[in-house]
């Protein structure tokens, strides 16, 4: 079975660095995930995702990330049941995550550019390579003494 979540967002508010009892550092943050398509109106959805982060992920995701910063996160999909303050059942739906990363250069998360644009100019394109068909003379046999490395 495999469980894998890699997204990149925008946060939606500011993380707020939390801490357990035992002394655990926490944070809950949510991304806004753009979809691929646009809708027919033309618009273009997204989802809004909630992510956890603990100990160390927590403190740099506290620390780097603002509301509106383009984050990158890698995880896992979690769901846990709990009651409202209702009485009502429910089910919430995160990614836990495991790595979080920054996906845009500094002075472009400040608005200097969008998170589409990269950071670097792109390489210019290699010329054409030109293959011809090899001869057998072309090559040589090498001698083996059965003695692999591994």
């Amino acid at each position: 079975m495999f469980n894998k979540a890699i997204l990149i967002g925008r946060l939606t508010a500011d993380p707020e660095l939390k801490q357990t009892t035992a002394g655990t550092y926490l944070v809950n943050f949510r991304i806004a995930v753009d979809r691929r398509f646009k809708s027919q109106d033309g618009e273009r959805k997204a989802d809004f995702i909630t992510i956890v982060c603990w100990r160390q992920q927590a403190e740099f995701v506290a620390k780097y990330f603002h509301k509106g910063d383009p984050i990158g996160v890698e995880g896992s999909i979690q769901t846990r049941d709990y009651e409202d303050r209702q009485g009502n059942k429910r089910t919430a739906v995160e990614v836990v995550a495991d790595n979080v990363f920054f996906v845009s250069s500094k002075s472009s998360s400040s608005g200097a550019a969008p998170m589409s644009q990269p950071a670097m100019p792109a390489p210019a394109p290699a010329a054409p390579v030109a293959y011809s068909s090899g001869a057998a003379s072309d090559f040589e046999e090498v001698e083996t003494d059965n003695d692999l490395p591994f």
